[in-house]
């Protein structure tokens, strides 16, 4: 019977597999909850080369944040939200000084559970072209951030990996920073479309989902990489396993098959608005 691997992208998730009461070693967690949002936020530090090897993820800082509404088309939390998710970009983002900040929306625009990082990119607010003609002064503002954009697209139209498109870029346009977004899969499906993940780690496209391609971090492109996520997917077979808990009442092969909700259309609008707008928040 071929035996299945729970995937899942999210930190909080990979920690989860451990007792509460299990201490890793070079691995931190932190927790709080702000209750009149009703957002959760964990932060998973990983700090060692052995917590990295027993959470399965590279040394950096994981946070989490956990709204529970997220999926519902409510406007107002959808602010809160980016509210609360501005203030953590801003700290990794380092906005106190100006900065050239690029926008990388990974995924398939053609794929709904697969296009939050394009749609994100498309609601946008671009800025490099116009300081670059006009200066800060077209703004009003002693401080002005350069945000520039690009969707590479996925290797089967493009005929290109997405660090080679986004290196060219990189090493052309000269950012002090990359934001790529990307869409996740989570371990539970809780989780789905409400729950947003935020990395200094960079990000591996398709790891989730098995189908691994070249990692984008400081070490393949020459500067850091802030990765942003939600999960829009969960493995079928971990909802098989966790209705009967037995492995092999699992079929072969569903390892291989990915669940989305129904609404995922409607979804993605919405968390691409929200995401954008944290970002322009903190980009502001």
């Amino acid at each position: 019977m071929e035996q299945f691997q729970v995937r899942t992208d999210l930190a909080l998730e990979a920690r989860e597999r451990y007792e509460e009461d299990v201490e890793i070693r070079g691995v931190s967690v932190e927790e709080t909850y702000d209750e009149k949002r009703d957002i959760r936020a964990t932060t998973v530090r990983i700090e060692s080369e052995n917590g990295a090897k027993a959470m399965g993820k590279p040394i950096g800082v994981y946070i989490t944040l956990e709204a529970p509404k997220l999926s519902e088309p409510d406007k107002d939390y959808h602010r809160e939200v980016s509210e609360a998710l501005a203030v953590y970009l801003q700290e990794l983002l380092g906005t106190k000084e100006e900065r050239s900040v690029l926008v990388v929306g990974l995924g398939n625009r053609e794929v709904t559970p697969d296009a939050l990082g394009p749609e994100v990119v498309g609601n946008l607010r671009i800025t490099r072209h116009v300081v670059k003609e006009y200066g800060k002064a077209a703004f009003e503002k002693e401080k002005v951030h350069m945000v520039s954009g690009i969707v590479p697209g996925v290797m089967a139209q493009t005929g290109m990996e997405t660090l080679e498109i986004v290196r060219g870029v990189v090493e052309e346009t000269q950012p002090d920073v990359v934001v790529a977004i990307d869409a996740l899969a989570a371990r539970s499906s809780k989780r789905l479309n409400r729950t947003i993940q935020i990395s200094d780690a960079g990000i591996h496209p398709g790891s989730g989902v098995g189908n691994h391609r070249h990692s984008l971090t400081r070490e393949t492109i020459g500067v850091p990489v802030v990765a942003i996520g939600v999960p829009t997917v969960v493995d079928a077979a971990t909802i098989v396993y966790d209705a009967v808990r037995d492995r092999n009442a699992v079929p072969p092969g569903l390892n291989s098959m990915f669940v989305t909700p129904k609404d995922i259309d409607e979804t993605i609008k919405h968390l691409s608005f929200t995401i954008s707008e944290a970002l322009n928040i903190a980009l502001s």
